[in-house]
C-alpha cells in the first residue's frame, strides 16, 4: 500500500494499492483505498489546491512531480 502525498505540503491524498514495478503514471480508481483528495470537474486537487491529476474515467492520470509516495 503506497501513501500518497502533495508535493507542495505534504498532506496525504490517497492511499493506494500498486501492482508491479515501475513509476506510478496512473492511479486505477478500484485500487484507491482512502481518498481525502478535492475534486474540480475532472480535475483532483489537495486540500491546498495543488493539482494532483485529472480523472478520466477508470483512473486518474496523475501529473508527474506534484505528488510524492513512501511505502
Amino acid at each position: 500500500m503506497l501513501t500518497i502525498k502533495c508535493a507542495k505540503c505534504k498532506s496525504e491524498i490517497f492511499r493506494y494499492l500498486k501492482v508491479g514495478k515501475g513509476r506510478l503514471l496512473h492511479c486505477w480508481k478500484n485500487r484507491i483505498g482512502k481518498d481525502y483528495s478535492v475534486r474540480d470537474g475532472n480535475e483532483v486537487r489537495c486540500r491546498c489546491g495543488n493539482l494532483i491529476g485529472i480523472d478520466e474515467g477508470k483512473w486518474i492520470k496523475l501529473k508527474q512531480n506534484s505528488f510524492i509516495y513512501s511505502r
